[in-house]
């Protein structure tokens, strides 16, 4: 959303109206071009903060894959160690 800039009517006859006038223009212009940086900046940052969060989530996957078979392997220990000694007693 533009906006523009417009001078007292004291600075106005002050400078004379075609100075005031381009002081307005050029201060618009400072203006206009310090957002259009600041939403450039704005886009780098969104892009590498979303970059980040990429690399951790795929981190947070690949950890929680090797819980899930670190898991899977402690489950069958337990289970075949249980079995053999229910057959072991059972005999």
């Amino acid at each position: 959303m533009p906006v523009t800039l417009t001078l007292s009517s004291k600075l106005q006859e002050a400078l004379g109206q075609d100075l005031a006038d381009e002081l307005a223009e050029y201060l618009n212009t400072v203006v206009a071009t310090s957002r259009a940086e600041l939403r450039d900046v704005m886009d780098l940052n969104f892009a590498r903060f979303t970059a980040q969060l990429d690399q951790a989530k795929a981190e947070i996957r690949s950890e929680i894959a090797t819980l899930r078979a670190e898991r899977i392997k402690w489950m069958f220990l337990f289970w075949a160690t249980t079995g053999l000694a229910v057959l072991g007693l059972s005999w």
